[in-house]
């Protein structure tokens, strides 16, 4: 049997009466009909319960790493459910507290943090920066010195663990433009420069190993580099950063969130750490939640070479396989069940050769123009890495639940084009 594997899709995730794929209660071929396609579908009833999973794993102070995915809603359903937000730009605090998460539950993350950004975090009020470099003391220092407020800090460090994960997102090793470095004696520095600053009130330690990393034991390895400075230094908090992989593809294997939570606890329980031990899941919140649903425009067969399926997306909502090679499964709206034997390449509609989705899709043998085409585990890191390369509009994102959908974001039109274009 080559269905697809139906724990790739949301929780909800269920074969109407039609025959056809619902998420959320809702039928996907009438989500496409109203809101155009590509469109993104959330489970929210899954999103909530991954974030009141994180909660329970890691407790107060988790919180939500907000660039897997990014709306007031998205925001406002993380907050309700009792986690931090994980934010790391002005444009990400800015969304944030316009949903009205108050602002002593935000976290500022960011590797080269402007002036302005610091600024309009010290005012709001955010409950933690994580300071990333002695050029950031410098900031915060003189930003201090006209208003003296004196921000909760934590310090990210490095402590020379590489997470088996796609280079562009190992962050835990010595060579990481992240953080301050343990192996060289910046982190021990940086620690001296806080304790004795006015401008900063040192409340913890961060590290991040990387992202979409399998491996539950790289976490308990980082932990057992960075306990015997973190007991020595006394500090009341330790945050492990976010990082735990999800599964896209048949085959793949993932811890869950308690899972994750409980390896990270048992390493800092042997580790002695007395610190509250934080995280910051992001893609194990969002991504199992969504699938993005396309249009198949075109079907272009090579006989003896592939079989090309173009669709009406791509990289423009999807650049995950552009930048990392990722791989996605897909399913057909119409019959999710079905047999899926033939390999096609699952292609968009950029003037780019490498705007590939699904370089070697199964797909039903009757698949044809018009179908809706599926690709599951689009929650993260699609509609947040999105552009609008060739001037594609970005799709609409609806959240899903027992019945009934609600538009989040509205597809753009037009006219969004030309909103900053001022001639």
């Amino acid at each position: 049997m080559t269905a697809l594997p139906w724990g790739l899709l949301p929780d909800s995730a269920e074969v109407g009466p039609d025959g056809a794929l619902r998420i959320g209660g809702c039928s996907l071929a009438d989500l496409a009909a109203q809101h155009g396609t590509p469109l993104f579908v959330y489970d929210e009833d899954h999103l909530r319960a991954r974030c009141r999973e994180a909660v329970a794993a890691f407790g107060d102070g988790v919180a939500y790493a907000t660039k897997a995915f990014l709306c007031r809603a998205m925001a406002r359903l993380a907050h309700e459910e009792g986690m931090h937000l994980d934010v790391a730009t002005l444009g990400e605090m800015h969304v944030a507290l316009s949903a009205g998460v108050p602002p002593e539950r935000l976290v500022l993350h960011g590797n080269n943090k402007s002036s302005l950004e610091l600024s309009a975090a010290r005012q709001a009020g955010v409950g933690r920066i994580v300071v990333d470099s002695d050029d950031e003391l410098d900031r915060l220092e003189r930003l201090h010195a006209a208003d003296e407020l004196r921000p909760r800090v934590l310090l990210r460090v490095t402590p020379g663990v590489e997470a088996h994960t796609h280079e562009f997102v190992r962050t835990g090793q010595d060579d990481s433009k992240f953080g301050f470095t343990l192996s060289t004696g910046a982190a021990a520095d940086a620690v001296a420069r806080c304790r004795g600053s006015a401008a900063v009130d040192l409340v913890g330690i961060h590290f991040h190993i990387g992202s979409q990393v399998f491996v539950a034991d790289f976490f308990r390895q980082a932990v057992e580099v960075v306990a015997p400075w973190v007991n020595d230094l006394g500090l009341p908090e330790l945050s492990v950063g976010g990082g735990a992989g999800v599964a896209y593809v048949a085959g793949e294997a993932a811890p869950t969130i308690a899972e994750w939570g409980e390896a990270v606890r048992a390493a800092c329980r042997e580790a002695g750490i007395t610190a509250r031990v934080t995280a910051e899941p992001g893609r194990a919140i969002v991504a199992g939640a969504a699938v993005t649903v396309y249009t198949v425009g075109t079907v272009k067969r090579l006989p003896g070479i592939r079989t090309y399926v173009a669709v009406d997306g791509g990289m423009s909502d999807n650049p995950r396989p552009v930048l990392y090679g990722s791989g996605y499964e897909t399913v057909l709206v119409r019959a999710p069940r079905a047999d899926r034997t033939h390999h096609v390449t699952v292609v968009g509609k950029h003037c780019e050769s490498g705007d590939l989705l699904v370089r070697d899709a199964l797909v039903p043998e009757d698949l044809a123009v018009d179908d809706l085409l599926v690709t599951p585990v689009t929650g993260a890191y699609g509609h947040s890495m999105g552009s609008n390369y060739n001037k594609v509009l970005r799709p609409a994102v609806v959240f899903a639940s027992g019945g009934r959908a609600r538009v989040v974001v509205r597809r753009e039109t037009p006219d969004d084009l030309l909103a900053t274009d001022v001639g």
